[in-house]
């Protein structure tokens, strides 16, 4: 890769892949909405790439997904699109499916077509593990169905096929990837889990769960994610990875209980976290995926054990407060 373009990049993977991609002496381009900006919850947000003090070294083009000839100049002069740009709060997406669906489906194709235009050498799209719904069967493997029931998800997964579709019908060398749930330093989300509980920690409050603690999901660290896009970019110069999905998990599922008592431990166990009566109404209770399919192509397995991750996340945001609510 010479020159990479990350959309999404203010936001917190894609920011951590365009410092990632840096570090590998690749010129990054970034294209995303304006930052500082609101939230989709409201409030200010800082920039991911500034908060990883970056942002003076990549090329910022600011754009709207929805707008394909702002992205087609994006693209052009690109040999590598990693595609992140989403709108990822999965609350929104029930409040507002239509915007959801133009933003994660119009804006992922407006990318693909962009990139077939261009002859793009290679380009990897996030979906999301939510592309498969809820599963009779765990782990979820890439052969699996895709049963997407709820707007967030289904919107992923349309732009799952749709991305697909383009390396059937056009031979483009694209990758999906479906990713468990990612954490570290620098997720301004504060709707999901663990910079909740790790921000409640750092300031001495207790945690407010919104289930009972008993839903397991895979868990990633971000620095692992990073080094997964790396290794498939790079596995996408082979005709073996083109058109594929590929997941990447944690090795096994935890319960959010077991996640929020690591984080309390690591923060020196003063909080009692609250917890709430059951799981949340709507939400898949288990997920966990069958990583093997990249660690066969590519030798990659994730390296950061859960508890050290979490302390590591911890320790960003307590000296990060200005990342905090």
């Amino acid at each position: 890769m010479r020159r990479a373009l990350v959309t999404g990049g203010h936001g917190f993977v894609g920011s951590h892949l365009a410092a990632g991609l840096l570090a590998e002496g690749v010129d990054v381009r970034v294209l995303d909405r304006p930052a500082p900006r609101q939230t989709d919850l409201g409030g200010p947000r800082a920039s991911g790439l500034g908060l990883l003090g970056v942002e003076a070294e990549v090329e910022l083009f600011e754009a709207d997904l929805l707008d394909p000839a702002a992205v087609t100049a994006a693209v052009a002069g690109c040999d590598a699109v990693f595609h992140l740009a989403a709108q990822t709060i999965v609350s929104v997406a029930g409040r507002a499916p239509a915007q959801t669906f133009e933003v994660n489906v119009r804006g992922a194709w407006n990318v693909f077509e962009a990139c077939r235009e261009a002859a793009v050498e290679r380009v990897v799209f996030a979906s999301s593990d939510k592309a498969y719904g809820s599963s009779p069967e765990l782990p979820y493997r890439e052969d699996f169905p895709l049963r997407a029931a709820f707007p967030y998800d289904a919107s992923k997964a349309a732009a799952d096929v749709i991305a697909r579709s383009y390396a059937a019908a056009y031979g483009m060398p694209v990758a999906v990837t479906r990713f468990a749930n990612v954490y570290g330093g620098g997720d301004l989300n504060f709707t999901r889990l663990v910079p909740e509980v790790a921000i409640a920690v750092a300031d001495g409050r207790a945690p407010e769960i919104r289930s009972d603690g008993s839903p397991k999901r895979d868990f990633l660290h971000v620095d692992d994610v990073v080094a997964a896009y790396l290794a498939l970019a790079t596995a996408l110069g082979s005709p073996a990875a083109r058109g594929e999905a590929f997941n990447a998990g944690g090795d096994r599922p935890h319960s959010v209980r077991e996640v929020i008592d690591l984080i309390v431990a690591a923060g020196g166990g003063e909080v009692e976290p609250e917890y709430g009566p059951g799981p949340p109404p709507g939400e898949i209770v288990d997920q966990y995926l069958d990583s093997s399919r990249l660690r066969e192509l590519t030798g990659w397995r994730p390296r950061v054990e859960l508890a050290e991750g979490l302390a590591r996340t911890l320790e960003w945001y307590r000296d990060h407060p200005e990342a905090r609510p």
